[in-house]
């Protein structure tokens, strides 16, 4: 069987992170399964190219010299230079005539405004970075644009949010190549999470839990991502796997390694850190959601885990005022 052949597009003001760490997922995969892929790096023209940090990075092919055919997954990276390169006639038609034949077309952040030019998700339901959702909702109406999951897979069309969460979109590829065990492998090498089947909003199966083996845990652990703020006694989850509460417990805390109590705190607090990093909601209001009930709940939950108060959290990590992104750098 003849290497799977993984191609990035990149182009001046692309963002690094986009193309090195879904490009580092798939060698490592390869790594383990004796070169199941290969990667390309197209850019406009072979040569240099930088990054929307500067950065310099080594395009080793050209559009013009690239035969379009026999791709087999295609990754289109983002970038604040992604609203010039859609204007490239030639990347573009590369990349529409390289998409048409792929098995997969991905994108990563941005990169999915580059798929829309080429004429790749009309009628598809893709995401993109937050910041720039409402931005490629109103300029291709025919594209549904969903702000919220990490990544989204519609028939052989993917797509990620912003930046890391290109990593977790190609792990997700690699599973859907090669298996859970390779991705998990991968994951653990690389000090990622591995996201859960199913691809719900916002959820990554940590690796400071096990993996659940059975279906009745899986349920469970389904349960607790989909919606953390809901009830999650022992006797719910007991529920959602349909076993006794007193057989949940047993089998929750052997295949997991820790218990459910401490696993849905866990959970929560993460989602806690996800809205109080991405939202300007209250304390108080996130607690309510995130299953605390209250925001004192909520602070000795996070001292216990995170090490600072969910305040000093947010000024460590929240976001920034929006700003007109840098333009893109030319050599």
């Amino acid at each position: 069987m003849h290497p799977r052949r993984i191609v990035f597009v990149v182009y001046d003001g692309f963002q690094a992170l986009d193309l090195a760490g879904p490009y580092e997922v798939f060698q490592q995969a390869a790594w383990h399964v004796n070169g199941h892929y290969t990667c390309e790096i197209v850019g406009p023209a072979a040569g240099r190219v930088h990054a929307d940090s500067a950065l310099p990075m080594h395009a080793e092919h050209g559009v013009r010299t690239l035969d379009p055919r026999g791709v087999d997954t295609l990754v289109v990276t983002g970038g604040v230079g992604v609203f010039d390169a859609r204007r490239d006639p030639a990347l573009t038609g590369w990349i529409r005539a390289a998409g048409a034949g792929a098995r997969r077309v991905a994108s990563v952040c941005t990169g999915s405004f580059l798929l829309a030019a080429a004429g790749l998700i009309d009628g598809r339901r893709v995401t993109t970075h937050w910041a720039h959702a409402g931005r490629l909702a109103d300029e291709h109406p025919s594209v549904t644009v969903d702000s919220d999951p990490i990544f989204v897979s519609d028939e052989r069309v993917w797509s990620s949010a912003g930046v890391t969460a290109g990593m977790d979109l190609s792990l997700a590829l690699v599973e859907d190549d090669l298996g859970r065990d390779v991705a998990l492998t991968v994951a653990r090498n690389l000090v990622l999470f591995l996201r859960r089947p199913g691809g719900q909003s916002q959820f990554s199966v940590a690796l400071w839990s096990g993996q659940p083996s059975t279906d009745p845990i899986r349920a469970a652990v389904a349960a607790i991502h989909a919606d953390p703020g809901a009830r999650h006694e022992v006797k719910d989850l007991a529920e959602h796997a349909r076993l006794s509460p007193r057989h949940l417990q047993r089998r929750f805390t052997a295949e997991l390694g820790l218990p459910p109590g401490a696993y849905v705190e866990r959970v929560r607090v993460e989602a806690a850190q996800r809205a109080l990093a991405e939202s300007d909601a209250p304390v108080e209001v996130i607690a309510r959601r995130c299953g605390f009930g209250t925001a004192e709940t909520l602070r000795r939950a996070f001292h216990r885990r995170v090490g600072v108060s969910p305040s000093d959290y947010r000024e460590r990590f929240g976001r920034m005022p929006a700003a007109e992104p840098p333009a893109p750098v030319r050599r």
